[in-house]
């Protein structure tokens, strides 16, 4: 809580100072005063210069307290620390080291969703505990397009993976999380409507939780704390919002017709290019605690992951959208390394670029983007290189670059090479940000 200027604090402050100065100085004055009138007033020393005797007190101060420095320092070693005298030793004050460090690390906001946003989050886990992500709730397909349909509850799915991406858990239990019971094959939705077929059991776990404790942010938070999450996962709204886009496609006539599309799932069926995406309702109302997120960080990033689906989403909630125009923070936009089918088909970085600026102004106006193409022809059969065109044709926009991605899965981002080019960049940003 934060206290109003004027309430008077700081002279109560400078007054209760004031009274342990004059409490201390009084208790020395008694001391001084039945030390002189015993017996042993001879431990004034008062019989020599007055020089020497605070001399003396200072020389024995200054041995006591590093006599006390030493003993201390010796039982930390042996004692609360023994294992500092093993081979494992030196690597495990290290990582005491890295864990303080983390614990002081820049306050990122990473906004986004699907698969690309986790990817991001176990980069970042590395350089800092200060991490919020901020995750869409447009999802509509999959375990949690049925289970916001019969419910009525918020997708579960995109904050299930930031908090498997963000956790200490063991192992085991991050396994458990992310479980998918094996779909039932020829069976409808409506008939394996009571069926756990397709389910992950986190997604069910964050349902049951949202029973128990009677809302789904207060789910995500207790789920968090269960899986030991380094960080916070938020929604950008609460609200039950429904994706919507504007599509250009080519009728059988081989003429150009514009045809609406509701629903995110449904976005990258639609057989044509996606010119423009909007909220129904359009003024959903932000989460709070995001928008203060946002107006505290010192680097807020979007992406990576689906453009239109994931990251906008987010973006078009028109509170975040402000409070990230309204940030003093390092701001970067992470393109993706492959183009989407249905979503983000021929597309450069540039490309993404100018349409985050259609949709969400200059709230992004630099972008980190893969430029390592040599691993094979193409990501994968569906999808093609997103690419950096040449400086000259970049305008305001700044683009930085480094080698991203992953060797086995050349569509998706390194997790590790992420972060630490994003970590450079931004250290680079915010030191030339404290020049000006």
């Amino acid at each position: 809580m934060r206290l109003r200027p004027g309430s008077g604090a700081k002279r109560w402050v400078f007054a209760t100072l004031i009274g342990l100065f004059l409490t201390s100085l009084g208790l020395n004055l008694l001391l001084f005063v039945l030390i002189a009138e015993s017996p042993f007033h001879y431990l004034l020393l008062d019989f020599l210069p007055g020089w020497l005797r605070a001399s003396l007190l200072i020389v024995l101060g200054l041995a006591l307290g590093g006599l006390g420095i030493a003993r201390l320092r010796s039982i930390l070693q042996h004692n609360v620390w023994p294992e500092l005298r093993t081979p494992e030793g030196p690597a495990m004050l290290r990582a005491f080291v890295k864990r303080q460090q983390r614990r002081q690390g820049p306050r990122v906001v990473a906004i986004g969703g699907g698969t690309g946003m986790p990817q991001l989050l176990r980069g970042l886990r590395e350089y800092t505990d200060n991490i919020t992500a901020i995750v869409t709730v447009a999802d509509d397909g999959g375990s949690s397009g049925r289970l916001r349909r019969q419910t009525g509850a918020l997708p579960p799915g995109d904050f299930r993976n930031n908090i498997a991406a963000l956790s200490d858990a063991e192992g085991l239990m991050k396994s458990l999380f992310q479980y998918r019971f094996p779909e039932t094959n020829g069976r409808d939705e409506d008939e394996q409507r009571n069926d756990l077929a397709g389910h992950s059991f986190g997604n069910l776990f964050i349902m049951t939780m949202a029973a128990i404790t009677g809302s789904f942010e207060a789910a995500i938070a207790e789920s968090s704390r269960v899986l030991a999450v380094r960080g916070r996962i938020l929604p950008s709204t609460l609200e039950n919002i429904t994706l919507c886009a504007e599509v250009r496609r080519t009728n059988e006539d081989g003429h150009i017709e514009w045809v609406t599309v509701q629903g995110e799932s449904n976005l990258p069926k639609s057989g044509g290019q996606i010119e423009r995406v909007y909220l129904q309702p359009a003024h959903a109302r932000a989460y709070p605690e995001a928008v203060r997120a946002i107006l505290q960080a010192d680097l807020i990033v979007a992406g990576p992951g689906s453009f239109y689906t994931s990251v906008l989403p987010n973006l078009l909630v028109e509170a975040i959208r402000d409070a990230i125009l309204a940030s003093s923070a390092v701001r970067i936009y992470i393109c993706n390394v492959a183009t989407q089918p249905g979503e983000t088909d021929g597309y450069t970085v540039l490309d993404h670029l100018r349409k985050l600026r259609e949709h969400v102004g200059d709230a992004f106006l630099i972008a980190l983007a893969n430029d390592n193409y040599t691993l094979q022809t193409q990501p994968s059969p569906s999808t093609r290189w997103v690419t950096i065109p040449p400086k000259s044709e970049w305008g305001d926009f700044q683009i930085f670059s480094g080698d991203l991605v992953d060797a086995e899965r050349p569509w998706r981002h390194d997790s590790h090479k992420l972060a630490a080019r994003l970590m450079e960049i931004y250290a680079t940003l915010a030191e030339r940000s404290h020049k000006v």
